[in-house]
């Protein structure tokens, strides 16, 4: 506690209650203000010809409503002091004997107070706002806490050397020295396919489980677009079990589906031939996937690359959407009609509006899914240049002779049973609707599901497939 008073033309200076002189006062006050101590108020500043920093000075300003508070009770403490100790200062030795005294007492409670505030500052984890307004007397003295460093919060790792952490069951934390393994060092033998973003290989892990991974190629791939379908499970959609994403290798982990793709059966690769019962159903797993995608999964996705290279069928001849190098996000508000994007898919199976425009929807890949229809029933390609002129482009080739009632020509002649009339009346004048070329002509994949399920019910229940 300091004080300072002038009475009867002579100024009086006290360290905790104890009168002592001038050059002991300014000199105490000059070796805490040192030590990083904060004086409240002006005393002693002007007295002792003290600099104030900024920070003092912005101090002292945001407690001026309290220094007319503390000025009265400096004045009644000094008062008192005076009074008591006058006769006592009548001698200058005893003064000096009780001065020196008065310091050293000071420094040791002082110096021990200053290492005991600074141990504790050390180990606090919130310091307090050194702008507050705390209610002291203006000739309190107040350490400022120490500054306690902030913890920098390191971001979110871009890159993944193994798989993600997957939750759901089955999923596979891999790295990449196991998949070279598994792989044979991404053998010739173990290539199982090409897709729209790179070699599809066959891998044998050491538990014995068969999975297929993607090497995918470096520009096409999208961590983002892949971490977002690691959410997503459906039965008609391929599993993704994991990836990575270690220095140049872009790796994506999926299940393996034993049965090839759809285009292959269509070319009667595996020796039998699909049925019409058949490749309904296949058509209506397909369309459950899409409506996924569209319409149910977290956020909506747009597969843009719908084709029969890309529907893979299980053992039981269910068929799973497969290869999502060119999956986009869909649009993301509600008043958002479309996003703008390059124009990315396949030759005959891409939307003429999407490509004019660079305007992709959902109705994108309704427009896919039409042509995929014709491809299922018909067993044409989208486009066949080793087909007679007027074959070539499936979809023209289809709707002229539609339009000509010769609608059961349009179905593959490598189908056994004789389909009737009707019902691949149905299923081709919704294929023509999915392709339209304008999109808000086409129905949603929702509408399209609900259309081929009721086109299902209608077929007799002798060509039925049980589940």
């Amino acid at each position: 506690m300091y004080g300072y008073s002038y009475s009867n033309g002579g100024e009086l200076f006290y360290i905790n209650g104890n009168a002592v002189n001038k050059v002991l006062f300014c000199e105490a006050l000059q070796n805490y203000r040192a030590t990083g101590c904060i004086f409240e108020g002006y005393l002693g500043s002007y007295q002792c010809e003290l600099k104030l920093s900024p920070a003092d000075l912005a101090l002292k300003i945001g407690r001026k409503l309290l220094q007319k508070e503390g000025r009265v009770r400096l004045a009644i403490d000094t008062q008192r002091s005076h009074l008591k100790s006058s006769e006592w200062l009548s001698t200058p030795k005893i003064s000096g004997m009780a001065a020196t005294g008065v310091l050293v007492f000071c420094c040791v409670f002082l110096c021990a107070f200053f290492h005991k505030k600074k141990k504790a500052a050390s180990h606090a984890v919130l310091a307090k706002d050194t702008h507050s307004i705390h209610s002291a007397s203006s000739s309190d003295v107040n350490c400022a806490p120490e500054k306690i460093p902030t913890t920098t919060v390191p971001p979110s790792p871009s890159r993944f050397s193994l798989s993600p952490k997957l939750t759901r069951l089955g999923s596979l934390h891999l790295n990449f020295n196991q998949v070279v393994k598994a792989t044979g060092n991404f053998s010739p033998s173990a290539r199982i396919g090409e897709g729209s973003f790179g070699t599809v290989y066959r891998a044998r892990l050491e538990d014995g489980q068969v999975v297929a991974i993607k090497r995918a190629k470096k520009e096409l791939f999208d961590s983002n677009e892949v971490e977002l379908l690691a959410k997503i499970d459906h039965r008609n959609l391929v599993k993704l079990l994991g990836y990575i994403d270690q220095g140049n290798e872009r790796l994506i982990i999926t299940e393996h589906v034993l049965n090839g793709t759809l285009r292959e059966h269509l070319d009667g690769q595996h020796g039998k031939i699909l049925d019409f019962n058949q490749r309904l159903e296949i058509a209506i797993d397909i369309a459950h996937g899409l409506t996924y995608l569209h319409q149910y999964a977290e956020k909506q996705i747009i597969h843009r690359d719908v084709k029969s290279t890309n529907i893979l069928l299980t053992e039981s001849m269910r068929a799973k959407v497969a290869d999502f190098g060119f999956a986009r996000l869909g649009p993301m508000e509600s008043d958002q009609t479309h996003i703008s994007t390059k124009v990315k898919g396949t030759v005959g199976y891409l939307d003429p509006e999407y490509m004019k425009t660079y305007q992709l929807t959902p109705k994108s890949d309704v427009y896919s899914f039409g042509i995929l229809l014709i491809e299922i029933l018909s067993g044409h390609r989208p486009v066949d240049m080793k087909r007679p002129a007027e074959e070539r482009v499936t979809l023209r080739w289809a709707i002229k002779k539609y339009n000509e009632g010769s609608v059961v020509e349009l179905a593959d002649p490598l189908m056994e049973e004789v389909v009737d009339s009707e019902i691949l009346t149905k299923i081709f004048s919704l294929a023509f609707h999915c392709a339209a070329r304008i999109r808000a002509d086409r129905p949603d994949m929702k509408s399209v599901g609900e259309q081929l399920w009721a086109i299902r019910a209608e077929y007799p229940k002798s060509a039925r497939r049980g589940h």
